[in-house]
């Protein structure tokens, strides 16, 4: 998750999930949430974090080009492409491309903008990938169907179509609660809301300064447990070639709080 932009809070007696659902994709991605996403050095851009993601990601492509779905502002895809790997993305935010292009120009890492779900760009690619939870911010069943069908377009025989993802807290959740804390610092609080029947979660993201004044980001996504993303890898022609806890291929138990999970197109 980003770290948080500033934001409106909800009415006390309105439903946190649909609060967040009612938000556009647009109108979270916008130039003031691209001017806050890259944290050089800490959270998901500390080395220990994009390290061992670069390094997986670069041997899964094998040699071959890649295909970034939601390549943000360049996180994954800049120093991949520094690798020699041939980077492509797809990214729906104008913002978030204008951030990137301050990095590389378009001849070194060529961006349509897009949904990930049906934007086609020209080429064959060893490897399709989508990280850090991107994939739930697809907000229907059907639209993340769709983009495994879409990561298999783009894809050649044995091609590899790469996911990270959280795993939902619902243990957590004791009866007529919705919403679960997963991280707490002196300056930052991060918690999740659950509207279960719906298969929802809103993250909200509070950041606090010296005074009595708090920014807030928040984000809607459709959660997916493993085995239903499973399923929409097989509807799409693909079958699991590995599940791990990280990148760096720590084992996925039942306490796991998220995966990378690789599929692959048969030969």
């Amino acid at each position: 998750m980003p770290d948080p932009t500033p934001g409106n809070r909800s009415t006390p007696d309105a439903d946190p999930t649909i609060v967040g659902s009612m938000l556009t994709q647009e109108e979270i991605w916008d130039a003031a949430a691209a001017q806050r996403y890259d944290t050089p050095g800490t959270g998901m851009f500390a080395p220990e974090v994009l390290g061992p993601t670069v390094d997986r990601l670069a041997a899964l492509a094998d040699g071959g080009p890649a295909l970034e779905f939601a390549v943000g502002t360049g996180r994954v895809a800049v120093p991949l492409a520094g690798r020699g790997v041939p980077v492509t993305g797809i990214e729906l935010s104008r913002p978030m491309v204008e951030k990137l292009r301050t990095k590389v120009d378009e001849d070194t890492l060529p961006v349509t903008v897009g949904d990930m779900a049906s934007t086609v760009v020209p080429g064959r690619f060893s490897l399709v990938y989508l990280v850090f939870n991107t994939i739930s911010n697809l907000q229907t069943q059907a639209e993340q169907v769709a983009c495994f069908r879409n990561a298999a377009r783009h894809l050649g025989p044995g091609g590899r179509f790469v996911i990270e993802l959280w795993v939902p807290e619902l243990r957590k959740l004791p009866p007529g609660q919705q919403a679960t804390v997963w991280h707490v610092e002196p300056d930052y609080i991060g918690l999740d809301t659950y509207d279960v029947l719906h298969q929802r979660a809103v993250s909200y993201h509070f950041r606090f300064g010296e005074g009595t004044e708090a920014q807030l980001f928040r984000s809607p996504h459709r959660y997916i447990w493993p085995a239903e993303l499973d399923l929409m890898a097989q509807l799409a022609g693909f079958v699991l070639e590995s599940r791990h806890a990280d990148w760096s291929g720590g084992e996925f138990t039942a306490d796991s709080r998220s995966h990378v999970s690789v599929y692959r197109l048969p030969d």
